[in-house]
């Protein structure tokens, strides 16, 4: 099947009250193991990638995994870039045929994360590629994009609304109070800014910083408009641990093979439990 972009992914999403879940992926085992857990759950899912990946694989590499295994299934897919700030480098992966990108300027002043937005969708609309925008510092760690407790803020309702109006992107990432990275402590969702904003904005939410929160915080927030779920963390550690288990239970054998798989499986069991929670199992 043909790469989609999130829109109309997103759309039915919302309507129909639950999330697509986004994994970002690091390797060919791990795309593998994205699209294979939502091949066995009937389920649509966006495979992700970080710009750090990106620039280390190159595009034309990361472009062929996906496009070899998504084009044998029949579950809807899309390819999408995570937090980016380089404009040239979100122009490449549109020109490579990702079918969606995100423009990160949420560092900026908030005209010139408007500008930088609206140049994004002006770059992509053309080439039917959908765009996600963030509005409001997410704290933690995605990517190379550091933001400390003390820099983070949520974002401001009114600038929201005509951030969206003026931008119009496909996927809106508003920061609402959850995090990047691993949690020390229970996140204060502001639930109340996810509603207005989902709300008064009628744009798919994606909810970033999902990795360590709890099922009924991501069962509330899909409730609430969130239609885009990123797991991010949580594919770093299977992708480690998984190796590192079977290396460690089987210390005298040097299968790459077998280890390699450990891995997969260790990736898989993750996400088939995450897409179950999201409520996309079944509708592909």
């Amino acid at each position: 099947m043909p790469l989609e972009n999130i829109k109309a992914m997103l759309e039915r999403a919302s309507n129909s009250g639950y999330a697509v879940g986004a994994f970002n992926i690091l390797d060919y085992n791990s795309t593998k193991a994205v699209i294979r857990a939502a091949e066995d759950l009937s389920a649509p899912v966006i495979i992700q990638t970080s710009a750090k990946t990106v620039i280390f694989w190159g595009c034309p590499a990361i472009i062929s995994w996906v496009k070899e295994l998504a084009g044998t299934s029949k579950v809807p897919i899309a390819l999408h870039l995570d937090h980016c700030k380089d404009l040239q480098l979100i122009a490449d992966c549109i020109n490579a045929g990702w079918s969606s990108v995100m423009i990160d300027a949420s560092s900026k002043p908030f005209e010139e994360n408007l500008a930088a937005s609206k140049r994004v969708v002006e770059m992509a609309r053309p080439k039917d590629v959908t765009v996600e925008a963030e509005l409001g510092a997410i704290v933690g760690v995605e990517d190379d994009i550091h933001v400390k407790e003390q820099d983070a803020h949520l974002a401001d309702l009114e600038q929201a609304i005509k951030f969206c109006a003026e931008v119009r992107p496909d996927c809106f990432a508003p920061a609402i109070g959850t995090a990047h990275g691993v949690y020390k402590g229970v996140p204060k969702i502001a639930y109340d800014l996810l509603e207005e904003v989902a709300g008064k904005t009628a744009i798919p939410i994606a909810l970033h910083g999902g990795t360590g929160l709890a099922d009924e915080v991501f069962k509330r927030c899909i409730s609430l408009g969130c239609a885009k779920v990123n797991i991010s963390t949580q594919l770093k550690y299977a992708f480690i641990d998984g190796f590192v288990a079977y290396h460690n239970a089987h210390d005298t054998e040097y299968n790459p093979l077998k280890v390699i798989d450990a891995q997969f499986n260790e990736l898989k069991m993750g996400i088939v439990e995450n897409i179950n929670l999201f409520g996309s199992a079944g509708k592909a």
